[in-house]
């Protein structure tokens, strides 16, 4: 089944809990502190599979984790680190967040993007000695993983797309030119899905996309089309085909201006591909289909028949020397990946009567560290101290005894002594 849009719930794996635990030297029980540290947890990466062509993996099993970390042990035995997610996506996916941004647009098999950062292992207490505190009886716990809804949505990439309108004769010709075996009938909407097809020319070779067929309003969801759309904004060339039989109710030419309008609406860019223009079935008419008023309001067509091969070699050539120049001279997209740098300070903003500090280092300390234990929540207290946090809900107008919150804890604000 062919997929182009899912929906996943990604989780990346939490951190394990340091250890606390002494070395013990003779007769000495409590000797140096030897609690290993926690293993980070699995990182959650999307990656590029040339030969998948669907999402349709992630339909079936749309919710997807990461590996936590293990916990420290005594002897400074340090936690193993959880194993990184890596999940295949073909080649022309879209990644967006839960707020629909653009993360990364994942086109070549280089490509892949860590999309969930594991949370960090917690230190043991061997990793925990200071000057102030050389012996401690306390550890870090590990951070949680991240979690979030994604979006996940496939642009198939091709050199080349045939647009038309239904029953013009697209999944025929692409059967034609290339090893494609797609469905082919004699009534409307046959092609339900995106059908992918490699032509093979003399010493070169393009790849043909059959996009379903369009119909006046397709942009607007008319049709079955307008699903598909945006299949066609990583081609470089499009291939019209005209149906001139009695099936379709406009001609050859209104056909052309009722899809270039079409393509306009859905991406403006679409117009400035090179086209190529053909007129199917010759072979159910006796004479040319070509007059003189035709050749006048189509761009340089080619009559083709895809059951007698009638103009299928020249129509071939002419998309084959399309894509070519299109190589040279069309700058399609790349790939995107959106890098985004960890932001190493604070902030300070109030709610209501509560003071809120939020910033990843400020709100690791609180979540990582047992705060029950009075050596933890000291280490906890100095460490806000370090950042310049108390100094700085000083300068917004806190107060005595003002309620503070970072992350999960609150408490009350004490004005900085100057010792």
């Amino acid at each position: 089944m062919f997929i182009d849009r899912v929906r996943v719930r990604l989780r990346s794996g939490n951190g394990g809990a340091g250890a606390v635990s002494f070395r013990q030297v003779g007769r000495r029980l409590h000797g140096k502190p030897a609690g290993g540290s926690g293993g980070s947890g699995g990182n959650v990466i999307l990656t590029v599979d040339q030969e998948m062509s669907t999402l349709q993996d992630f339909r079936r099993r749309p919710h997807r984790m990461a590996e936590h970390g293990t916990h420290g042990q005594a002897d400074l035995r340090h936690g193993r680190k959880g194993s990184d997610l890596t999940l295949s996506v073909p080649a022309g996916t879209m990644v967006l967040d839960e707020d629909n941004s653009l993360i990364a647009d994942l086109i070549t098999e280089d490509h892949r993007v860590m999309v969930l950062e594991g949370g960090r292992g917690g230190r043991g207490n061997a990793a925990l000695v200071s000057a102030a505190n050389p012996a401690p009886s306390f550890c870090e716990q590990g951070e949680y993983g991240k979690a979030g809804w994604f979006t996940l949505e496939l642009k198939l990439i091709a050199d080349a797309a045939l647009v038309g309108f239904p029953n013009a004769g697209k999944s025929t010709l692409l059967s034609r030119v290339s090893a494609a075996r797609p469905k082919i009938s004699d009534y409307p909407f046959t092609t339900l899905i995106p059908n992918l097809g490699v032509v093979e020319i003399d010493d070169s070779s393009f790849v043909l996309v059959d996009v379903p067929g369009l119909i006046e309003g397709a942009s607007e969801g008319k049709g079955l089309g307008h699903r598909f759309l945006r299949h066609c904004e990583r081609v470089r060339v499009m291939v019209f085909l005209l149906d001139p039989s009695t099936l379709q109710e406009l001609s050859p030419e209104q056909q052309y201006e009722v899809l270039k309008r079409e393509l306009a609406a859905h991406d403006a860019d679409l117009l400035d591909r090179p086209k190529v223009v053909a007129v199917t079935k010759r072979d159910l008419f006796p004479e040319t289909l070509l007059t003189p008023a035709r050749r006048e309001a189509l761009p340089d067509p080619v009559e083709v028949s895809s059951v007698t091969g009638q103009g299928i070699n020249q129509l071939v050539r002419l998309i084959a020397t399309a894509v070519g120049e299109a190589e040279r001279s069309v700058d399609l997209d790349e790939g995107y990946i959106l890098h985004r740098p960890l932001k190493g300070g604070f902030s300070v903003d109030r709610e209501g009567s509560t003071w809120v500090v939020t910033g990843r280092a400020a709100e690791r300390a609180v979540a990582v560290n047992d705060l029950t234990s009075p050596e933890a929540a000291l280490a906890v207290s100095r460490r806000v101290a370090r950042l310049g946090i108390d100094e700085a809900l000083g300068r917004a107008g806190a107060r005595e005894g003002d309620e503070v919150r970072i992350g999960d804890l609150t408490f009350e604000y004490s004005v900085p002594s100057d010792e």
